[in-house]
């Protein structure tokens, strides 16, 4: 979604030439009351009979502007084989040519401004598309373009109203909307582009890009909140948690354990402290040590139903004591019968103990629940082949096989897709 690129130029010349066809039409054919614009597919077929059969008829829609000289017809011919040929400095100069002729023809404007911005020209894109717009105001793409170009020049506060004008004129037009959202994340306006961000994927369900936006938006939201909640009290058990909490999702383990202890010294008794601070020793191997804290918090909290399973999955990760790990994995699943990593160490315990086919409505259910998981298939392997079962652990494994390769493969992929959309937010080169 470049808007330097080809691609995306030509998409806002196309919006040009839909405008003054569509004008042109209305005027030679039908009365305006029945006349509808004709959909994406029909306006192809039209744009392309224009342009091969009567390339002169886009620039005479407006009558009066000077459209209709024969020597601005000729410029516009000679300026699309210019495009066509990707001579765009010569294409340029065509447009120029064309408006000291016929300086109030609006289309001519935004084409220029097209191929300005196609060039990365930002200043001179901005100053022939505002001069454009004081000719003909009603030309939603010329408002689309001045707007990027704004934004692409970082000016923000500048950008918005084209942008807006130019969505409100035209609300498929994604590409406003996209630049539209990322210009107000840079003026702070993040609840708004999220409204758009979401409206956008609705449509795009599958962009990364957006997701990475709209990502970037909840980080800002969740700072601002959480910079809130510390100002309004520094040293409440809350403010400690938070920052135990930022502080392990960097994976900075001994900071966050300095504050989930201070939330601990604060409020011994009230659940969830002692849970965080056995995370913490969790997340590091520290096995003794988040023993004793799930073992706390349950103290707090019966039915913490992780606490309770992270004191099984910890017995397991030994390879001690299958039976008590069986006995905790139980009562988590009596807690939170849908919670998929109970599932799995309640089947390796029994696993553990031999009890093969016990073991297998776990691991369905936690296949069912994540089926590209690689770990339920290979477990379900080693359940149905010590059950004899040779042919059905023949195709888990295989099924495994696939899995794992697959995540290994979009792991490998997500790393270098990360680092390529690191650089696209909140630059104006974007």
């Amino acid at each position: 979604m470049n808007p330097s690129s080809d691609s995306s130029a030509e998409r806002m010349d196309t919006d040009a030439l839909e405008c003054t066809i569509i004008h042109s039409m209305r005027r030679r054919f039908l009365p305006a009351s029945n006349f509808s614009p004709p959909g994406r597919g029909f306006l192809a077929v039209i744009i392309f009979f224009v342009l091969v059969f009567s390339p002169l008829t886009v620039l005479r829609a407006q009558s009066g502007s000077g459209g209709d000289d024969p020597r601005v017809q000729k410029l516009y011919g000679e300026a699309k084989g210019a495009e066509a040929r990707g001579d765009t400095a010569s294409a340029v100069a065509k447009y120029e040519s064309i408006l000291r002729i016929a300086p109030r023809l609006g289309p001519a404007y935004n084409n220029l401004g097209a191929l300005y911005l196609r060039m990365r020209d930002y200043p001179k894109a901005v100053e022939v598309l505002e001069k454009g717009l004081k000719i003909d105001p009603n030309m939603p793409s010329a408002s689309a373009l001045l707007g990027i170009s704004l934004f692409q020049m970082a000016e923000f506060a500048e950008a918005r109203p084209p942008l807006e004008a130019a969505l409100r004129a035209n609300p498929s037009d994604e590409n406003a909307e996209l630049y539209l959202a990322k210009d107000l994340v840079n003026l702070g306006e993040n609840h708004a582009a999220e409204g758009h961000l979401h409206h956008l994927l609705q449509r795009q369900p599958k962009n990364q890009e957006l997701w990475y936006l709209l990502g970037n938006v909840y980080m800002q939201l969740s700072e601002k909140a959480f910079a809130t909640l510390d100002a309004i009290n520094p040293h409440s058990v809350l403010s400690h948690e938070l920052r135990g909490d930022i502080m392990s999702s960097m994976s900075n383990y001994p900071g966050a354990l300095v504050q989930y202890k201070k939330a601990v010294d604060m409020a011994p008794t009230e659940p969830g402290t002692h849970y965080k601070l056995g995370d913490a020793y969790w997340k590091i191997a520290d096995w003794a040590n988040a023993t004793k804290q799930f073992q706390a918090e349950l103290v707090n909290d019966p039915h913490n139903c992780m606490a309770r399973w992270k004191l099984g999955n910890i017995l397991l990760r030994q390879h001690l004591h299958p039976e008590q790990a069986l006995a905790d994995t139980a009562q988590a699943l009596a807690s939170c019968p849908n919670l998929t990593e109970a599932h799995v160490d309640h089947a390796i315990a029994l696993l553990r103990l031999d009890r093969y086919a016990d073991a297998l409505p776990d691991l369905r259910a936690a296949e069912k629940a994540r089926p590209d998981d690689p770990q339920s298939h290979y477990l379900l392997a080693q359940a149905y082949r010590a059950l004899g079962r040779t042919k059905e652990a023949q195709a888990e494994i295989q099924i495994f096989a696939k899995l794992d390769q697959q995540a290994r493969a979009a792991m490998a992929e997500k790393a270098q897709q990360i680092l390529q959309l690191k650089g696209k937010s909140k630059t104006p080169d974007n």
